[in-house]
Formats: C-alpha cells, sequence, structure tokens
C-alpha cells in the first residue's frame, strides 16, 4: 500500500489534535462596543451594555470562555456580571459561538457607583477552559471615564416641611342679637330688649369699646317685615323697626361709651328668609311652598297663593311669619394680637407667656438658625403636645447639617401626631440622605399637600434615575437639583434659565452653568463658570480635572 494513505489520516488526526489543544489569541478592543460610552451614573449604577464581534475561525470548538467586565480605578476594581460562552463541541446550555462563522455576544452589566469610578477604564477579563486546562487572555481595554453630572444631586439641600404657626394679630369677631317684633307692630318691648342674647350683645360691645386691644370697626341693624302683608304696608312697618331699633342702640352705645361707626338698612318683604326658614323646618308641604315661591316672581301674587294653602298657611302663620319680623343688630370687632417686638421680647425672657402660635411665629422673626432652634425648643418644653414644635426643631437641624438629631425630633413630632404630613415628609428627607429610596417614597406617601414635597419627590426621581418624573415633579422649581434634571434630560436652554434664577447661587450652581457650557460647546461659559465656582469652593477645582464633561477643555489653569 502507498506510504501517502497512511500518512493523510495521521496528518489529519494530528491537526485536529492541534487544532483542539491550540490556544485562543489575544481579543482587541474593535471588537467591542460599549453603550454608553462614555459611562455614565443612573440611579446610583453604572450600566452598560458592551457588544462584541467574535471573528471568524477564532473560537475553539472544545473552549469555554467567561467573559467578565471590570471597571478598574485607583485603589481598585469593581467586576460585573460574568458571561459565559462556548464552542460547538461544548455540551452545555451557554451561548454558542461558531469556530467558522464567529458570532455576536451581548453583555449587560451594572457597577455600584463610588466616587472613584469618576476616573476609571472599563475592562474585558477572559478565562478560557479547554478540557482540564484554563488560562487567561490579556485584559481589553473597551471604554474610559464615568459621566457622574447625575450624582451632583444633593438631598442634602432640600428644605423640609415646616408646621406652620396659626399666629393672627387682627382676628375677627362677630356679635350679633335679634329683637322679635308682633304682627304688625315697630314697637320694642321690654321683654325683648331684656333678654339674654341683647344683653350679652350689649355687654361684649361695651367690654369691646374698653379694652385696649379691641377695635369695634362697625355696628350694623337689618330690619325687616315678614312677606304675609302688602308692599306698602310691610316697607313702612320694616322702616320704622328699623328707626325704633336706630335709636334704641344709640342711647346704649352713647351710655356704655361705645364710639362706632353705625349702618343700618331695611328690608320689606323678606321672601329670602322665608323660604330658608321653610326648608328649614318639618312642614309636611314645605316643598309645594318652595316649588310656588320659585314660580311666582310678583311678591303679590306669591302671597296670595300662599294663602290659597288655607291648611298650610295657618302653620306658617304660627312657626315661620314670627321669626321674620325682627331686627338684627350685629357688629364686628377686630382683637389685635401682641407686635413682632412683643412677642419676640416675650420669647426671650418669658416664653410662657406666649401661646403656642405666638412661640412659633416668634421663630419666623428671626433669621438666626441657632436663636430658631432656641424657641423651637422652648415650644417642645412648653407645649410637648403640640408635635409643630418638634417638627419645627428637625427642620432648622436639618438645615444645620445635625441629621440625627433632626431624625430624632422628626420621630418626636410623629410621635405626638402619626397623621402629620409635614413629619412624615421631613422623616422621608432622612431617607433620601440614606439613599433608602423605598422607605423615603412610602413616606412621601403621606405627606400630600406638603409645599415643600414637589422638590423632595423630584430628588427621589433624580435619584433613582427617573430623569423626565423628576423634571415633571420639580415644575417651575428654582433650584439647583431642578436644573440637574433638565440637563440631564438634555434641555439645556431650560436648565440656564433656572439656574440663572436660584435665588442664593452656591458653587454647585455655577458648576452646573459650567456643564451646560460644555454640553453647548461654549467654552466661555465653562471657564467663566468654573472660575465663580471654584472661588466659592476650593474642592470644585479638583472635581472638575476628573469630570469628563470637561475633557474637551483646557481647565488646568483654574485652581
Amino acid at each position: 500500500m502507498n506510504k501517502r494513505f497512511y500518512l493523510l489520516p495521521l496528518l489529519s488526526a494530528v491537526m485536529v489534535m492541534f487544532i483542539g489543544c491550540k490556544k485562543m489569541g489575544e481579543l482587541k478592543a474593535e471588537y467591542f462596543t460599549v453603550t454608553p460610552n462614555p459611562l455614565e451614573v443612573i440611579g446610583g449604577e453604572v450600566p452598560a451594555t458592551i457588544t462584541g464581534q467574535i471573528p471568524e475561525k477564532y473560537f475553539n470548538k472544545k473552549a469555554t470562555v467567561v467573559v467578565t467586565p471590570y471597571l478598574v480605578y485607583e485603589g481598585g476594581e469593581t467586576a460585573g456580571t460574568p458571561y459565559s460562552y462556548q464552542g460547538e463541541k461544548v455540551v452545555g446550555n451557554d451561548q454558542t459561538i461558531s469556530y467558522k462563522m464567529g458570532g455576536t455576544i451581548t453583555m449587560k452589566t451594572s457597577f455600584k457607583y463610588i466616587p472613584a469610578m469618576r476616573n476609571s477604564d472599563l475592562y474585558l477579563a477572559f478565562r478560557i477552559t479547554q478540557g482540564k486546562k484554563t488560562y487567561e487572555l490579556p485584559r481589553v481595554k473597551v471604554a474610559e471615564g464615568v459621566l457622574s453630572t447625575a450624582e451632583i444631586c444633593d438631598p442634602n439641600t432640600l428644605t423640609p416641611a415646616i408646621a406652620a404657626d396659626k399666629f393672627q394679630r387682627i382676628i375677627k369677631e362677630n356679635y350679633q342679637a335679634d329683637i322679635l317684633f308682633l304682627i304688625q307692630q315697630a314697637n320694642l318691648r321690654a321683654d325683648e330688649l331684656k333678654k339674654a342674647e341683647v344683653q350679652e350683645f350689649q355687654n361684649n360691645l361695651k367690654n369691646a369699646a374698653a379694652a385696649p386691644n379691641k377695635k369695634i370697626t362697625g355696628v350694623n341693624i337689618s330690619s325687616y317685615a315678614s312677606p304675609d302683608g302688602g308692599l306698602e304696608l310691610n316697607t313702612k312697618l320694616a322702616e320704622n323697626r328699623e328707626n325704633a331699633t336706630v335709636k334704641y342702640m344709640k342711647g346704649q352705645m352713647k351710655n356704655n361709651n361705645v364710639d362706632a361707626d353705625m349702618t343700618a338698612e331695611f328690608t320689606a318683604q323678606d321672601w329670602e328668609g322665608f323660604q330658608q326658614l321653610v326648608a328649614q323646618s318639618n312642614i309636611q308641604d314645605k316643598d309645594l311652598i318652595i316649588r310656588v315661591l320659585s314660580m311666582y316672581k310678583d311678591p303679590e301674587q306669591r302671597e296670595q297663593e300662599i294663602k290659597n294653602m288655607s291648611s298650610t298657611f295657618q302653620t306658617l302663620a304660627e312657626e315661620i311669619l314670627p321669626k321674620l319680623r325682627y331686627s338684627r343688630i350685629s357688629a364686628a370687632i377686630d382683637v389685635i394680637g401682641k407686635s413682632d417686638e412683643e412677642i419676640s421680647a416675650l420669647a426671650a425672657s418669658n416664653p410662657q407667656a406666649l401661646t403656642v402660635d405666638e412661640l412659633l411665629y416668634a421663630a419666623t422673626l428671626t433669621d438666626d438658625l441657632n436663636r430658631k432652634a432656641e424657641i423651637y425648643q422652648k415650644a417642645t418644653e412648653i407645649y410637648p403636645n403640640d408635635y409643630r414644635g418638634f417638627n419645627n426643631l428637625g427642620m432648622i437641624l436639618f438645615e444645620q447639617g445635625n441629621l440625627s438629631a433632626a431624625e430624632t425630633n422628626f420621630k418626636k413630632a410623629a410621635g405626638v401626631n402619626p397623621n402629620s404630613p409635614e413629619s412624615q415628609m421631613n422623616l422621608g428627607l432622612i431617607d433620601l440622605t440614606r439613599n433608602e429610596l423605598g422607605s423615603a417614597e412610602q413616606a412621601f406617601g403621606k405627606s400630600a399637600g406638603v409645599d415643600e414635597l414637589n422638590d423632595a419627590l423630584g430628588v427621589l426621581y433624580l435619584q433613582k434615575g427617573d430623569y423626565n418624573k423628576a423634571v415633571r415633579a420639580f415644575g417651575e422649581s428654582k433650584t439647583n437639583n431642578a436644573a440637574l434634571a433638565q440637563i440631564l434630560t438634555k434641555d439645556y436652554n431650560k436648565a440656564k434659565s433656572t439656574l440663572n434664577a436660584v435665588s442664593n447661587p452656591d458653587a454647585t450652581t455655577y458648576y452646573l452653568l459650567a456643564i451646560v457650557g460644555a454640553r453647548t460647546n461654549n467654552q466661555n461659559d465653562v471657564i467663566s463658570n468654573l472660575t465663580k465656582s471654584v472661588q466659592l469652593d476650593r474642592n470644585m477645582a479638583a472635581q472638575a480635572a476628573t469630570d469628563i464633561e470637561f475633557a474637551k477643555f483646557n481647565i488646568s489653569a483654574i485652581k
């Protein structure tokens, strides 16, 4: 037999063994694409989708390859989700890659963000198993840098909800009394003038005139006739009742040293009062009577139609009409509270002399946070059953950065009044500062109606990575956080407008304006705003130096 026929099968076997044992070669970065690139922090995570094109005649038929993404940064690295792929002759459940055709792989991974990742590179590591042998290929860098703009979101700058005081410097008081008349009469009867409600009215008016903190703003007399007589008769009757009551009140006010303006008017036929009394009564035919009142606009015809209901009219004459023959005397009185100066002085010297609302109001009269805290502390001691003192003390402590003490007071407020929306919202703010988003969202769900809630929800959605919801929650708020949401949704004109309207711009305000400048390729805005930011906070220089938002710009001179 020809030796060539023996050598061919032998050569084929050797080639198969060689291919089966041959190590897979190094992969190139150009085989891989990453989305997004650069990477970006979203909701506290750095997500990435890595797509790879495995070349033809590369993937060993007997190999299993585990690909692990690594985010590598100064001082450490973080591994992402590993993916396994197998050759055509491997028995398993992983994606199979053809040796002849190659293939496409897609890997989704995410890294928990830490600040060191701002300056980092994304690598892929390859661990290959062929039979009993395992080896690694050199890592391949597929992306560099992490865009961390979303992390500028700062829940610590939120404004906690204040539980407002109900202090009113001027409290409106109104007193009134009714003097009844007999049918077709206008004389004032002694028993009516001596009855308790009239005497109490006169005493209240007299005391108000003598009180230094009260002012009578007006006395009014309204006189009426019932609608069961002719219009001409009732007009004269109501007018006479007015005159008699005015004369009586002038005498009383003179005797009691009451100096106040007095007005008077009369109503000849009180159909409105008649309808109200009928509607409130237990009269059997009251619905019929009310329909008659609505059907006939002419007063005389109304009166006649009602009189035609003979049995019903008798009930009206006994129960309703007598109540419509009267003069009503009323007085409007302003009770004038303590001045701001008096309240501030008492808050310092004798807070026990103030009501809880006056004491809470006193805290709003100073801009000194320490003084505010002292006043709210007094409120918690003097009025421990009012949740507002605890809530507002916690609010000040939050603004001062003492989150632990703030939380303690918010919890005390919620303990006194578990349904108080302000303390629930403020406990949600504490959760936000800890990135405990689930419990924060639950707390905000119990905070409906609180003015400060929208900004808090905006920050919640920013931290969750839902930027469109954040923009809607912030609405027209003019804050750094609101502008950040607009930047992340690429509404740069709106963001710039918002930042320019921030009432007290700080280093972060100008830093965000610099980012807007970078994203709109405006070098002047980048340099000028970064300069202002660093002037307010020297730490911003180091942050900008590693921020890939400014990678295209020369900011080395800003220190």
